[in-house]
Parts: structure tokens; sequence; C-alpha cells
């Protein structure tokens, strides 16, 4: 038998046994065509969905020492980074965009690794006020930064197909640290930054 995938999963054919569960408390046939390999490609697509608690912010913050080309008061963003993400409360999607800033002290990283941040987060069971907290976190920790922001924006599907359902809803959410909080200039800059 396989290694499982996730830590602290023991069987994977439980979870298949839930999903039969599922079906009968909702009246389907578990057996006919759509259905009877629905519990396999769910497993398995959870290895993309959830992949975010495979791998730590450490793994793919890989640094640069700054040099004289990046001065200590820049602003670094990467706007409009797409994520999907699974809302722990209701186990539906939300999906959206997030602005990702710092501003550094001594170290950059790739821009690259600034979407790779929000994934690592998003590809878990959430809710939006973790990911931006997290993501801020991780910044200010592994990259020693003078100031770090995720803002979020997105669709709940627990908003829109269930409970109020309101279609055109949008959550916002702002985690700011360091002179992003502390400095009104500063955070005037980058939401100037984000708008245009």
């Amino acid at each position: 038998m396989s290694k499982p995938l996730f830590p602290g999963h023991k069987d994977k054919e439980k979870v298949k046994e839930l999903m039969l569960a599922m079906f009968a408390y909702l009246g389907e046939d578990a057996n006919r065509e759509g259905l009877k390999d629905t519990p396999n490609r769910v497993v398995k697509s959870w290895d993309k969905l959830y992949g975010g608690y495979l791998q730590k912010p450490e793994d793919v913050l890989t640094t640069f020492e700054e040099d004289d080309v990046i001065p200590h008061d820049q602003i670094i963003l990467l706007k409009d980074i797409e994520f999907y993400s699974t809302c722990e409360h209701h186990l539906l999607p939300f999906v959206g965009k997030a602005h990702v800033a710092y501003i550094p002290k001594d170290k950059v990283v790739g821009i690259s690794k600034l979407a790779r941040i929000v994934e690592i987060y998003a590809r878990r069971l959430q809710v939006q006020e973790r990911i931006g907290n997290q993501v801020t976190k991780a910044l200010m920790t592994h990259l020693n930064a003078k100031g770090a922001s995720c803002i979020i924006e997105s669709k709940h599907f627990c908003m829109t197909c269930r409970g109020v359902e309101k279609q055109n809803s949008v959550m916002v959410t702002s985690s700011l640290r360091g002179t992003f909080l502390e400095d009104g200039r500063t955070r005037q800059e980058l939401m100037t930054l984000i708008r245009s």
C-alpha cells in the first residue's frame, strides 16, 4: 500500500465509505454510471484542492540579499493573484484574487513566490481572513520585511448558492503589518497602486 499523501490520513477507503454514506443520505444510487467512480475521483482531486497542507512557506520563499538596485522604501506588489479555496464552515468553494505586497529590509524574493505563498494557504480548509494573516505573517517572518500586506477580494459559494443567495456579493479583507499598518502615507500609496 502506498504512503498516505496527507499527514494524519490513514485510509482512503474510509473516506470513500463516507462518500457512499453521503450518496445514501441523498437517496442516490452509488452504483449508477455517473457515481460509481466518484469516490475515487474525489479523493484524487483532494491532492490538488488541499495540497497546501503539504507545503510550508519556507519551502518556497527562497530569498536574495538586497542590493543597491532595490531601495529600502520600495513597495513590491503583485496584484490580481487568482486563487481557489474551500470554506471550512460549509465545505464550499470561495474564489477571488489577492494583492500581496511587502517592503524589503534586507531580503527580496522572486515575484512568483508571492503567488505561491497565497496558494499554500488557499489550498486548505480556510476562512478568508486567515489566509491574509498567514500570508503577511510568513512575509514578515521569512523575509524580515519592513511591512507586508495581503488584500483579498472573493466570492463565497456559501453566500451565492445557499443561505442568503446574493450572487454579486464580494468579501474584501486586508491584513496589514509593519509599515503598512503604522504609516498612513505608505498605506495610501499601496491602495493607489492596487487601484491603478
